[in-house]
């Protein structure tokens, strides 16, 4: 329904054309070190599934799941359904999305970097307890600081890169949040692979070196510059443009800060981005930040990666082999997040969505078919359907790689105006984080109840969130972040969402502004 009149969102001229500027040492390196904090979140995802497998781990914590996993009765899809072993996965997630709620308003108020300082500091805490774990709470505690530490750095390390990079190549700097993450995975991976040999404390090694990155992460969220976009919201404007300058390398950015001074007035006359977000004009954007996250852990790769040791020993390998095979999946990971990053600005967004969704879909009905004809619990997986499924999966891992998985951050990160851009991205983490807790909480035993159907389970919501991309999702390559907000209004659906515009500021959607003088 059409509504009445409203205070136009900052930025109402498109003025892209005359940004300048080239791609600095300054603001890869910048980047580079911010995105750091995304090797934390994927370290934790890949040790968990490791450490869970290890014998002197479970029969220290979980004796009843050892018991089990060694009797010679198992039925092997149930063999790891535990509700206690799934907390110890699950915990993190749940303390994650409380924490990215309370870093909102700290992200907006102190700006991005005193939200990743604080989380490297809570994950350094929490490496520390778990490492130095005597029973079951300690373990839990030191899982709870993991998560605030998540909670915090995946709030403000996307927000920092997309508002760092420069416009035409924001996918590809964003994008090194997810190259972080898929390296951190990789990287527990081959600890894992390692440690599991080192008994019976291999593990406690493995949960402590969680605290290098962590380390990392304390150390940049002190050395980096503000982001100019905070530096603005701050009322800190001269600041804002030396910084603006030294990572475009040029002194003519009048036209890029001035979007962002417009920006940041609106900004800082919203007192609850929380409420504002509600509103029809920022209706698109909150669609994306509920569904893009959702979508991203429906895909069904954290069931993969948090138990990829677990789901392969399910599946009859053998403990080394099974550790290797996660190995194998996290290289594949991290490779494919490389070839997204080369194309995510020369072939867009919604292109890399679509064929990363439809490769998934033939992935998980190609697992489920084997599994269901060729395993079961009085069946075993011959050598070479065992090899046929990790190569399977590693093609699903890698259509992840290349489209849901760095996607599913970036597209959130970009696409909200300064003034409800920490809260939208609170949202985008805490919903990311929801279903992440849920998945982890709730896999093992739906793999217990569903067997190979949980694999078509998965299969069809990566169905329904290909169409969904198709459909409501614009391509927002190239798109100045501070423009974000005219390009809903072309869209064929969500401009008929969106309220209208007041005449003068209609009049200017499409054209250029004239250029600036020197400020």
């Amino acid at each position: 329904m059409p509504g009445g009149s409203f205070a136009p969102t900052g930025v109402a001229k498109e003025r892209a054309q005359q940004y300048e500027g080239r791609v600095t040492v300054f603001v890869v390196m910048a980047c580079m070190v911010a995105a750091v904090g995304g090797s934390i979140f994927g370290y934790d995802i890949g040790i968990s599934g490791g450490v869970t497998s290890m014998d002197p781990f479970l029969e220290k914590f979980f004796p009843v799941v050892f018991r089990k996993k060694n009797s010679s009765s198992k039925n092997h899809y149930c063999a790891y359904n535990n509700q206690g072993l799934s907390a110890f996965t699950s915990s993190l997630y749940l303390a994650g999305l409380v924490a990215s709620l309370v870093a909102s308003p700290i992200t907006r108020k102190y700006g991005r970097r005193a939200s990743i300082t604080l989380g490297g500091i809570s994950f350094l805490i929490g490496a520390t307890l778990n490492a130095s774990a005597v029973n079951l709470g300690m373990l839990l505690a030191g899982r709870i600081m993991l998560g605030v530490g998540i909670g915090f750095g995946n709030q403000a390390v996307p927000l920092y890169l997309s508002e760092m990079a420069p416009a035409h190549l924001r996918g590809g700097l964003n994008m090194m949040f997810q190259l972080a993450t898929t390296l951190g995975i990789f990287t527990a991976n081959m600890i894992n692979y390692r440690t599991e040999k080192i008994k019976p404390w291999g593990w406690r090694l493995s949960l402590g070196l969680a605290a290098v990155p962590a380390l990392l992460m304390t150390i940049g969220g002190f050395l980096l510059p503000e982001t100019p976009n905070s530096l603005i919201e701050q009322g800190k404007r001269d600041e804002g443009r030396r910084v603006l300058e030294r990572i475009r390398g040029t002194h003519n950015v009048n036209a890029e800060l001035q979007d962002m001074i417009e920006a940041s007035e609106l900004a800082n006359s919203i007192k609850h981005p929380f409420r504002n977000i509600l509103e029809r004009r920022n209706r698109p954007q909150l669609v994306m930040a509920i569904f893009m996250p959702t979508f991203q852990i429906l895909t069904g790769i954290n069931s993969i990666l948090f138990y990829a040791p677990v789901l392969f020993q399910s599946m009859g390998f053998g403990g080394n082999a099974s550790l290797y095979s996660s190995v194998m999946t996290g290289a594949v990971l991290a490779l494919s997040t490389l070839v997204s990053i080369a194309l995510v600005d020369k072939l867009g967004r919604r292109p890399l969505l679509i064929g990363g969704g439809i490769q998934m879909i033939v992935c998980q009905i190609a697992v489920a078919i084997i599994l269901g004809l060729k395993f079961g619990n009085d069946k075993e997986l011959s050598r070479g359907f065992s090899i046929l499924v990790v190569i399977v999966i590693c093609l699903f891992v890698a259509a992840f790689g290349w489209s849901w998985g760095p996607l599913g951050w970036t597209v959130p990160s970009e696409i909200f105006p300064l003034e409800t851009r920490s809260a939208g991205q609170s949202i985008t983490v805490s919903v990311n984080l929801f279903f992440t807790f849920a998945i982890a909480q709730s896999f093992l035993s739906l793999l217990c109840s569903f067997k190979f159907g949980i694999f078509l389970f998965f299969a069809g919501w990566i169905t329904i969130m290909t169409i969904f991309v198709y459909i409501f999702l614009p391509e927002t390559k190239g798109v100045p972040i501070e423009e974000m907000i005219l390009l809903w209004r072309k869209h064929w659906f969500w401009k008929k969402i969106m309220p209208p515009l007041k005449e003068s500021d209609e009049s200017s959607l499409g054209k250029k502004s004239p250029e600036l003088g020197s400020t």
